[in-house]
């Protein structure tokens, strides 16, 4: 299994943001370090910019410089998912510091357990506070073997009959290499437009998705807010 963590560092809302510091140490590192406890997994930050990498290395940690035309942070872990041998490809996102070894588990599982299977992910149940209707949440269903019917920015499914059992999914991925390697060459799918959602590139297609649930929970930094919130859940771990 080989962790691919890409890490750009020029975010719209949040330039710079692999590197901000969150209790002492580069958000960088806290993924990182987190990836590095799931058994049998080498970690690579896959990175087009000279200041993150030499971050990186500072604190031992391997990195990739990928070509600055990658569109996507899909398009990065498979340029080098593309130099490596291993049949796993785990995509972690690199502003997920809070990020549980044992969701990368979970997620992996079905792909042991069946090699049908190209593609997985997670999702969780909504917590009481959010909203459905929060196109920002992305949402699933699933079939009675948890692979994916569909993903939404919209509420899904409709509430017609007070269903509440909404699932929120959860943005880390697991290809086979070689599935992977032939992902990113297809054209962007007409739902995955509309929607701005790759995954659906994979359902158009025909491919399932199996998305377990997890019980953890992760905060992604997405602005500067997100990072006090992640330092003081640490704060009070004790960390």
């Amino acid at each position: 299994m080989h962790i691919i963590i890409p890490a750009r560092y020029a975010s719209t809302r949040f330039p710079g943001k692999p590197l901000v510091i969150i209790a002492g140490k580069p958000m960088i590192q806290w993924v990182y370090e987190q990836c590095l406890l799931v058994p049998n997994a080498t970690v690579t930050v896959a990175t087009d910019d000279e200041r993150i990498a030499d971050v990186v290395r500072g604190f031992g940690g391997n990195v990739a410089l990928t070509s600055p035309e990658c569109a996507t942070g899909t398009d990065r872990v498979a340029e080098v998912a593309a130099k490596v041998d291993d049949e796993i490809i785990v995509n972690v996102q690199g502003d997920e510091p809070l990020i549980n070894p044992l969701m990368i588990e979970q997620a992996v599982a079905p792909l042991l357990r069946d090699h049908t299977l190209m593609m997985g992910s997670l999702k969780r149940p909504f917590d009481a506070e959010e909203n459905p209707d929060n196109p920002n949440i992305v949402k699933v269903v699933v079939g009675h073997t948890d692979r994916a019917l569909y993903f939404s920015r919209s509420r899904l499914p409709f509430n017609r009959l007070a269903y509440t059992d909404y699932f929120a999914h959860v943005g880390l991925y697991v290809y086979r290499r070689p599935f992977l390697l032939d992902f990113v060459t297809w054209p962007r799918s007409p739902l995955e437009q509309a929607e701005e959602l790759e995954q659906l590139r994979a359902l158009e297609r025909g491919y399932a998705i199996s998305v377990p649930t997890t019980e953890y929970t992760t905060i992604g930094v997405d602005v500067p807010e997100d990072r006090e919130r992640v330092e003081r859940l640490l704060r009070e771990k004790g960390v």
